[in-house]
């Protein structure tokens, strides 16, 4: 029996679609990952058997770089957070989760602003740029701004990631012309787009790997994965400087005496929205064990 490794492009209703070289294979995977409780995802390196009749398998998952809980991606580089200025608006705690889960997952967290030809994104840009982000104004009638964004791709595995309605197929499609996402109007009853992504799914395109992923609707944002509280602040790059500093060892960077992260706020060197995005967070973990959080 022939083994190979390869990269799982796909998975759907139980089937694993594995590219190993210049071929893609269909597998089943072993039963053993189940009573291990664990499964493969999208992003993961795995070995495959190839039987001279019948399906592949996945025999082993090889190690991860990494691994988000939602969307369930493993070995992602970048983690491209599109947001759009209108329809809908900026989601500023939901943008900030994902850069917060990106940089708690060592991924680098890059912002995408959609819809700029609708209504100027310079504010959202600037509030992310200030926190020391990479952001793309990205708009059908901005070539440029696109062609900086898929320069910046070469090399890597990235995923796309957003709320419902905000444009990631179609920045996707304006990035690489023969993927021929489905795009479709925000649904006014659901909050959610129609017609979209369904699936998560990896794409090999012009020097890099894509995976464009289901979007999320308000309730499902709930449940984002959440981050430890000893290492939230951590997560917000722009802290950094100042922890460590504060005249409390306990600080918890909310609303606490003597905090540095709350000076640099009050003197503009961290935006509000930012802070308040921390504090969100902070408040949804800090009675929740650290055995809880795994």
């Amino acid at each position: 029996m022939n083994r190979q490794q390869g990269l799982l492009m796909k998975s759907v209703g139980g089937f694993y679609y594995v590219r190993c070289g210049d071929k893609e294979y269909e597998c089943k995977a072993r039963g053993s990952f189940r009573k291990k409780g664990s499964s493969p995802v999208v992003g993961d390196k795995v070995e495959i058997s190839i039987p001279s009749e019948g399906f592949c398998a996945i025999e082993e998952i090889l190690p991860r770089k990494n691994k988000l809980r939602r969307p369930v991606l493993a070995n992602i580089d970048t983690l491209v957070i599109v947001c759009s200025t209108v329809d809908p608006l900026p989601n500023f705690t939901v943008i900030d989760k994902m850069t917060a889960a990106a940089v708690n997952n060592n991924m680098e967290p890059v912002i995408a602003v959609t819809k700029n030809d609708i209504k100027n994104g310079d504010k959202v840009a600037q509030i992310y740029q200030h926190a020391g982000l990479e952001v793309f104004r990205c708009s059908p009638d901005n070539t440029d701004e696109a062609s900086r964004l898929l320069e910046f791709l070469q090399g890597k595995v990235t995923a796309f990631i957003g709320n419902s309605g905000v444009g990631k197929s179609t920045l996707l499609n304006m990035l690489f012309p023969s993927l021929s996402l489905q795009t479709g109007q925000i649904s006014e009853k659901l909050g959610r787009g129609r017609h979209t992504t369904r699936v998560v799914e990896l794409f090999e395109m012009k020097g890099c790997f894509v995976a464009d992923t289901p979007g999320f609707s308000t309730v499902d944002l709930q449940r984002y994965e959440m981050i430890d509280k000893e290492k939230l602040p951590h997560c917000f790059p722009e802290f950094e400087p100042y922890l460590g500093q504060c005249r409390f060892t306990s600080c918890a960077h909310t609303c606490d005496k003597g905090c540095r992260v709350l000076e640099a706020l009050e003197n503009g060197e961290i935006e509000k929205t930012r802070h308040d995005s921390y504090v969100a967070m902070y408040n949804e973990v800090k009675d929740i064990k650290h055995w809880q959080l795994k």
